[in-house]
């Protein structure tokens, strides 16, 4: 069964996102692959990579989770946008995507209690939560062995993880050449943490109730949009995750559509004011471990689009089917919705132009999701075209930071 083109619905339609036009609804969802130098900085590898992408494309590509700050986490080829020199290797990456006609966001985020304590120990950071509980045995022992133990956060750490996210969107608009910044509130990450009855004991004025535990992220999003506009801003969620600790629909403590309804309606209420952000980027529920994608019955998200009511990307899952039925439906559902899709955009580099068409997909290697090299990252051929080996000179092409 061959794939349906998908030319003729909305999901080749403009639609426009915050101040800017784009050319499709398909949006490339913010994908870690731990291509970035030492430092922090962008290379020549992922230059490429979205170049590659935003050709005969004209939609959105938002570029992988950058830390806001050594604090924020650190980890080998994971990108930073915390100093303006970290800022300006991006320079050249926008500037390419922009010159195919495509946009771009950059997502950013905090790790909290899923960062790795022994390479915060070794940068003499402390492992920081929004109170001081492990994601699971594991993690705790880690820790442990690592002799960085998990503390709740003080409240001066939160206003200073505030600053941090802020000045991150600064760099990403006005340095680097963003058209978005993406905040990273998916996942069982610090935002996320926060705002999941599980992760977040605290009694202070960041937690003990919904309103409570959504003050930070909300905080965040008042910051940058204070700073960069709400047009630039965008922001992604997980309501329904179970991946690293997430209490998921199951919970006996709060189903999540109790507590993100919540902060969807602070969103929408802001929008209303005058201050809409540039859109919501929600994890579909099929896909509560972040991770992995179910079949089967499944809780809806239909109720995120009942309560907000701007610019919606949804992602999870939706080229999974066969017969894209999901996407069709989801897309065609009204004119505000994006799809976003990480997976498959790895391994093809013009998908925008596949689906359009109905052109079979080359399917996506897992394997070299984070190898680091080359090969499996920029080595994928367009529709048509043979897929480059292990030997091949652009496979061994070494990674140079943008400086």
């Amino acid at each position: 069964m061959s794939p349906p083109a998908l030319a003729d619905t909305n999901l080749f339609k403009p639609i426009k996102v915050g101040s800017v036009t784009l050319k499709n609804r398909l949006a490339f969802a913010p994908t870690t692959r731990l291509r970035n130098a030492e430092g922090g900085f962008a290379t020549n590898l992922v230059q490429k990579h979205y170049e590659d992408r935003a050709e005969n494309n004209g939609g959105l590509l938002i570029a992988e989770a950058s830390f806001v700050s050594p604090q924020a986490g650190l980890f080998p080829g994971v990108p930073m946008i915390h100093t303006e020199e970290q800022a300006k290797t991006w320079k050249p990456i926008t500037d390419s995507v922009h010159a195919k006609g495509s946009s771009i966001a950059l997502q950013v985020w905090y790790l909290g209690r899923a960062s790795y304590p022994a390479i915060l120990k070794a940068a003499g950071l402390p492992m920081l939560a929004p109170s001081a509980l492990y994601m699971d045995e594991e993690s705790e022992k880690a820790a442990i062995e690592a002799g960085n133990p998990v503390r709740a956060m003080t409240t001066e750490e939160i206003h200073q993880l505030i600053a941090d996210f802020k000045q991150a969107a600064i760099y990403a608009i006005k340095v680097a050449g963003f058209d978005f910044v993406e905040l990273h509130s998916a996942h069982m990450y610090a935002l996320c943490q926060f705002i999941d009855i599980n992760s977040n004991k605290r009694t202070d004025e960041y937690g003990g109730s919904i309103e409570k535990r959504a003050k930070l992220v909300l905080d965040v999003v008042d910051a940058v949009c204070e700073a960069v506009g709400p047009e630039h801003v965008g922001i992604r969620f997980s309501p329904y995750v179970t991946w690293q600790g997430g209490s998921g629909a199951d919970s006996p403590l709060l189903h999540p559509i109790a507590q993100y309804s919540y902060i969807f309606s602070e969103l929408e209420r802001r929008g209303k004011e005058g201050k809409r952000i540039a859109y919501i980027h929600n994890i579909e529920a099929r896909v509560g471990r972040g991770i992995d994608v179910k079949d089967g019955p499944e809780h809806s998200s239909e109720w995120v689009r009942q309560i907000w009511k701007g610019v919606l990307i949804r992602a999870g899952g939706y080229l999974h089917q066969p017969d894209y039925a999901n996407l069709i439906k989801d897309v065609n559902d009204n004119d505000r919705t994006l799809i976003g899709v990480s997976r498959y955009y790895t391994s093809n580099p013009d998908l925008a132009e596949r689906l359009k068409k109905g052109l079979e997909l080359s399917p996506y290697e897992r394997d070299n999701f984070y190898s680091q090299g080359n090969y499996g990252y920029n080595t994928y051929g367009k529709s048509g075209e043979k897929n480059l080996d292990k030997d091949s000179d652009v496979a061994k092409e070494k990674a140079v930071p943008l400086v």
